[in-house]
């Protein structure tokens, strides 16, 4: 099994930073992609930014500038630094983690964190 677990969220001032960090855990083979989405009240889950084992990034629009994605093999962890944070991206955020877990063949995950709430006050 994987287990994919987020912390870092809270409370932050409209115009402030915050960091949000994911750990992957489990009988992992290989991570291919790790990844934040986020899901506002009312809207449904969007991808706010990717990265992959070679650490190509991808941002969605509305966050490219000011989010800054990056992850570290060795642990199988993904942060997000987020600077100036605007009301809109208050949601609750999403680690996600595809890749293989050890066993032959390699079985395919798709992992999802329980989530961490980000406010941001205006």
């Amino acid at each position: 099994q994987v287990h994919v677990v987020e912390s870092g969220g809270g409370l932050v001032q409209a115009g402030g930073s915050l960091s949000l960090s994911c750990s992957v855990s489990g009988t992992i083979f290989s991570i291919v992609a790790m990844g934040w989405y986020r899901q506002a009240p009312g809207e449904q889950r969007e991808l706010v930014a990717q990265i992959n084992a070679g650490h190509a990034t991808h941002y969605a629009d509305s966050v490219k500038g000011r989010f800054t994605i990056s992850r570290d093999n060795v642990n199988n962890a993904v942060h997000l630094r987020m600077n100036s944070l605007k009301s809109e991206d208050a949601a609750v955020y999403y680690c996600n983690a595809v890749g293989y877990e050890t066993a032959s063949p390699p079985v395919r995950f798709d992992s999802w964190g329980q989530g961490t709430q980000v406010t941001v006050s205006s």
